[in-house]
């Protein structure tokens, strides 16, 4: 029987059930799409959490090293101002920085008291479980004296 020979409503159905047939040979393709790229995305999201992590526990360890030089450079200043500010620091801070405390800021006078060296390390905070980085940051500053001119 040729296609002419179906009455009109029953040309409309064939028809129709052409067009679904044709969709439905990407029926679920979707599903299978997403848990290909999901695990992806979902590396990609905590590297870039831990990248970041590094990064503000390098920040942290640099501005406590910079308030130990800032704190020791001053003229006839204390024996361990340094520490105490570096240490003071860190304390505030948060804890993108981890163990910082084991050994500890060290503040070193060097050059003929004339340089002050101030050293800060630890890890960054592991967001993913098991990594972590280390991190050390110095910084150095000259100390304060009276020169005559």
């Amino acid at each position: 029987m040729s296609q002419a020979a179906y009455p009109r409503w029953r040309r409309a159905v064939v028809t129709a059930r052409h067009r679904l047939v044709a969709v439905d040979r990407e029926r679920g393709a979707n599903p299978v799409e997403l848990a290909v790229v999901m695990p992806v995305i979902l590396v990609l999201l905590f590297a870039s959490l831990q990248v970041s992590a590094v990064f503000l526990a390098r920040a942290a360890a640099l501005n406590a090293a910079q308030s130990g030089v800032n704190a020791q450079r001053v003229q006839q200043a204390e024996d361990g101002a340094g520490v105490a500010s570096a240490t003071q620091f860190l304390n505030t801070a948060g804890g993108w920085l981890v163990g910082w405390d084991n050994p500890g800021p060290t503040c070193v006078i060097t050059d003929a008291d004339t340089e002050v060296t101030c050293t800060v390390s630890g890890r960054s905070l592991s967001v993913v479980p098991g990594v972590d980085f280390a991190v050390q940051q110095t910084a150095h500053g000259t100390v304060e004296r009276v020169t005559q001119p």
